[in-house]
């Protein structure tokens, strides 16, 4: 009787969490501010960005969240938030605040518009992969973003300067790798989930276009990265599949930097590359774990 309660609790904790990065779940009400971001190449926008505080005047510690990247233009000018509510409120339950831009190329009116800067080139063709991507482009326009909303967050006097994390999921966990690269200080560890991008699951399930370009950038990027790296893929992620996260890993880790790589299990029910979402209970332990002993929360 005990068990079948605690399994019930379990349950509803996981329905609560689900959906926890869907960008098309309208979250709670944020704080909308515009951040100017400059590239580059001198383009210069101005990036809404979606601000979630704990109760109280802080300082509170900060997780940047970055979003992924749906696969076609109509989809991704359709995003209205970059983050879903429950995982908004599994962060401000820990006394974390979240700081969610919207990158330029996602979101209609009141985005940040300008040209697609996270475009790799990948393209198909039926299941075949044709082109030569550049992925370090796509990721170091993710971190230019991302580099802007973290110059705003430091300014405030609610942040916490000294415990700043980052997470991304999909594109955006390979951004959260391009964005660790930079070394911020005060950032404290940085969590990819399901990171990689140019997947096709519909006409390539399991496989991405030209995961041993990616390999290279991410082993690129692990020669520079200091801050400790917590990189969670399921089995059943159906536009990697479970090998290439494996590669992608054992070249970053190639670089010496900290760095820790939990597969989890298939998600029940769902393709694995919903993992933050729709399997929250493969992943809690392993986050909380991995925050408090980064220094994010005590």
């Amino acid at each position: 009787m005990v068990r079948q309660a605690c399994s019930a609790l379990l349950l509803i904790l996981a329905c609560l969490i689900a959906g926890a990065a869907r960008p098309d779940a309208p979250p709670m009400r944020a704080q909308l501010v515009r951040v100017p971001v400059e590239f580059a190449d001198g383009t210069r926008v101005s990036m809404p960005v979606h601000v979630f505080k704990p109760p109280g005047a802080g300082p509170f510690p900060v997780v940047f969240y970055l979003h992924g990247r749906p696969a076609n233009r109509a989809a991704r000018r359709a995003m209205v938030a970059p983050i879903a509510a429950g995982h908004v409120r599994w962060w401000l339950g820990h006394g974390v605040a979240v700081i969610a831009p919207l990158r330029p190329g996602y979101g209609g009116v009141g985005a940040a518009g300008g040209a697609d800067k996270e475009d790799t080139g990948a393209r198909w063709r039926g299941g075949e992969c044709i082109g030569e991507p550049d992925f370090m482009r796509a990721a170091a326009a993710i971190g230019q973003s991302t580099l802007a909303a973290y110059h705003w967050a430091i300014a405030q006097p609610w942040v916490d300067r000294e415990r700043l994390g980052v997470e991304g999921w999909s594109m955006g966990g390979l951004g959260s790798i391009a964005v660790a690269s930079l070394n911020l200080a005060g950032v404290r560890g940085v969590i990819n989930f399901s990171g990689g991008t140019a997947g096709n699951p519909i006409d390539a399930p399991g496989h991405s276009c030209r995961p041993d370009l990616l390999a290279q950038t991410y082993r690129d990027l692990g020669r520079v990265v200091h801050e400790p790296t917590l990189w969670l893929y399921a089995e059943n992620d159906g536009y990697w599949g479970p090998q290439a996260p494996r590669m992608w890993f054992a070249a970053f880790r190639g670089g010496g930097s900290d760095a820790e790589l939990v597969m989890t299990a298939p998600v029940e029910g769902a393709d694995g590359h919903e993992l933050l979402m729709e399997g929250p209970e493969l992943w809690m332990e392993r986050v909380e774990a991995f925050i408090r002993k980064a220094g994010l929360v005590s």
